[in-house]
């Protein structure tokens, strides 16, 4: 089984460009979709061609702004949004598939922000979703994944030196959020392959040429229950792929 997660930056933007080719080429068995920036009806009218899936979404009260979507082939036996706590439960954030075997939660993680504004909510919300993590996988091992704004460790951004404790996505709080999940049984599935890999980044800034340079953070993660890692056969960041300032990430189990 393949699961692909990518953060759109708009799904109707994407639509614009190679999305549904991209799709049909990788062909993922579960697409976890962050940022879709539209409502329930939009998500479902614009992947509406890609008719070999069953389509969930959770958007924001705040029409244009956060949401995600997941996209899958394979029956869920159920599928809840949110996390039960109203404050957290406003921006489309968390969508949650059971299947047989593993929980799918795909995410997308409140930015801290440029001016750091939403820096100590952001704190919040990682021990809040930790928990409801936590929660969930007392009843069977929890897959993880989608835009966690935030580069875990050194390697995994292009320039931390001049980024960390000054930019969102490489404040030690945020570092400390990422550790929290880390040492409380969650793998990441790409740092257990390729713990040494540099240079291999999820997202890049629109601004002086970054892609082009690969001056990029990686921000995007699939975290696995340290029970189901033995399942998981690889796991995969798709650089080539564009439409978005994130790249699509992958697993297969």
């Amino acid at each position: 089984m393949k699961i692909i997660s990518w953060n759109v930056n708009g799904i109707r933007a994407v639509a614009k460009k190679d999305f549904y080719d991209d799709i049909k080429t990788l062909a993922p068995d579960i697409l976890c979709l962050q940022e879709t920036k539209a409502q329930e009806d939009q998500v479902a009218e614009t992947v509406e061609s890609l008719n070999d899936y069953s389509v969930f979404s959770n958007s924001a009260e705040k029409k244009g702004y956060s949401g995600i979507a997941v996209l899958s082939k394979v029956k869920s036996l159920n599928v809840s949004t949110d996390i039960g706590i109203s404050e957290h439960d406003t921006e489309g954030r968390v969508i949650c598939l059971e299947y047989e075997l593993f929980f799918l939660v795909n995410v997308y993680v409140p930015n801290s922000g440029n001016d750091l504004k939403r820096l100590g909510y952001r704190q919040e919300w990682d021990l809040a979703f930790f928990n409801y993590l936590k929660n969930i996988e007392k009843s069977k091992p929890v897959i993880v994944c989608g835009d966690f704004n935030v580069a875990h460790k050194p390697n995994d951004l292009a320039r931390p030196k001049p980024n960390y404790n000054k930019s969102a996505g490489f404040m030690q709080e945020e570092i400390d959020g990422m550790d929290r999940y880390i040492q409380g049984g969650f793998v990441d599935s790409f740092r257990h392959f390729y713990p040494d890999a540099i240079e291999k980044y999820s997202w890049w800034s629109y601004r002086a040429g970054a892609r082009a340079k690969n001056v990029g953070w990686r921000i995007d993660y699939f975290l696995v229950s340290k029970s189901f890692i033995p399942s998981v056969k690889k796991a995969f960041i798709l650089n080539e792929v564009m439409g978005s300032d994130h790249c699509p990430i992958g697993i297969e189990i």
